[in-house]
């Protein structure tokens, strides 16, 4: 209900985790809660080096070098554009893991070409939401720190078992979109039609593309792959590792100001200390309520009982939790960390059922009208979230 409500989610998961506590009569136990969680170094270290890389790529322009390649590419792509646009916003969601960061980066550009090429404007701005889960590639990201932890594994093991069902998913999306696309052409003359026109897209015509830029967002990504696919064994290092080493290519390659860099990347780190790493401890805090209490041990049990029933949950449970509070990254950590983490005793591998949790939190909240993202879309696009939700929400039930 607080979530509905746009109460800031930590608050909430803290809030609640607290009171559940109290009400079980062990409100000391947030407060050891909130110590363990503190001492995640693992999925501290990758997240806080993964988002000081998203920080100076964003501001050395290299994503901007990136979308420009798209762009080109997406230009020759005739009645497949919807599923280009998609797929670009995944690639895209790799190196700026932030789902409203993505949207506004790719959107400003992105929906006015849709448009511009006759799609009607509500199913440009859900072409976007289509590929707004693909930041789960980046082994960086949060969900696959956190599900390798719980499965006890890397977070490379989580990419390689997530990669073809998110991109499946993605094309799936997409084409049902281009369906939507052609019907309503043919059968309504306007729906909100209107061309976007703004300054990024016009400063995009004169646009000197370095294709070198392009790359360098993708660069931690490359290492990962060559090394843990043996191409290049000594490019086989930690996921924070990379992640340094890139940025300090990137440095070297945009020639940036050195000072400005290093207050980039460490301002990055720290934003992701506190909004994403933050999130990972209220949430670990309203599961210890929850266990306070003996709920998660009755759901447990429960579950136990009917293995079809936590199937179920895992990929309804974080898709519907989503949709109502317009959050797939608060729905998706607080059911892995108080389900997934039991997924053997549902006859379920812990990986498999992380990701499926994953994957639906980032489905839902496409689906979810209180989005910032389904906002941001709606709003380069110049329609209603709710037009824009009432094509989003069918192609995402695809993926």
């Amino acid at each position: 209900y607080l979530l509905i409500k746009r109460y800031e989610p930590r608050m909430v998961l803290f809030g609640a985790g607290l009171l559940l506590a109290c009400v079980a009569g062990k409100p000391a136990g947030v407060l050891v809660e909130f110590s363990k969680s503190m001492k995640q170094s693992g999925v501290f270290e990758v997240i806080i080096a993964s988002m000081g890389f998203a920080a100076v790529v964003k501001m050395t322009e290299c994503d901007k070098h990136l979308i420009a390649v798209f762009v080109k590419v997406l230009k020759r792509m005739g009645p497949l554009l919807i599923v280009g646009v998609a797929l670009a916003t995944t690639v895209v969601n790799i190196s700026i893991p932030s789902a409203a960061g993505t949207s506004a980066a790719v959107g400003v550009i992105l929906i006015p070409l849709l448009i511009s090429s006759g799609i009607p404007a509500p199913i440009a701005a859900a072409a976007i939401l289509a590929g707004l889960y693909g930041g789960n590639l980046n082994p960086g990201h949060v969900h696959p720190t956190i599900v390798a932890e719980l499965a006890k594994s890397s977070s490379m093991q989580f990419v390689s078992t997530v990669a073809v069902p998110l991109l499946t998913s993605v094309v799936a999306s997409s084409l049902v979109l281009m369906a939507l696309s052609v019907w309503v052409t043919k059968h309504q003359k306007k729906v909100g039609q209107e061309v976007v026109q703004c300054e990024e897209q016009s400063a995009l015509i004169d646009f000197k593309l370095n294709y070198l830029y392009a790359v360098l967002p993708l660069l931690p990504l490359i290492i990962l792959i060559l090394g843990n696919a043996n191409v290049i064994p000594a490019l086989k290092v930690p996921v924070s590792h990379a992640m340094i080493i890139g940025a300090v290519i990137t440095l070297i390659v945009t020639r940036a100001n050195p000072g400005n860099f290093t207050k980039a990347f460490f301002n990055g780190m720290g934003d992701s200390f506190g909004n994403i790493f933050g999130l990972i401890v209220t949430a670990n805090i309203f599961v210890a309520g929850l266990q306070a209490l003996g709920l998660i041990k009755m759901l447990i049990n429960y579950m136990t009982t009917s293995p079809a029933i936590a199937k179920a949950a895992a990929i309804f449970g974080p898709l519907i939790m989503a949709v109502i509070s317009g959050s797939g990254e608060a729905a998706s950590i607080a059911f892995n960390t108080a389900v997934s983490v039991h997924a053997e005793q549902f006859g379920m591998d812990t990986m498999n059922m992380g990701a499926i949790a994953v994957l639906s939190g980032g489905i839902g909240r496409s689906m979810s009208p209180v989005a910032g993202c389904v906002i941001i879309c709606a709003g380069i696009a110049k329609v209603n979230p709710l037009d824009v939700i009432k094509y989003s929400s069918v192609a995402m039930l695809a993926a």
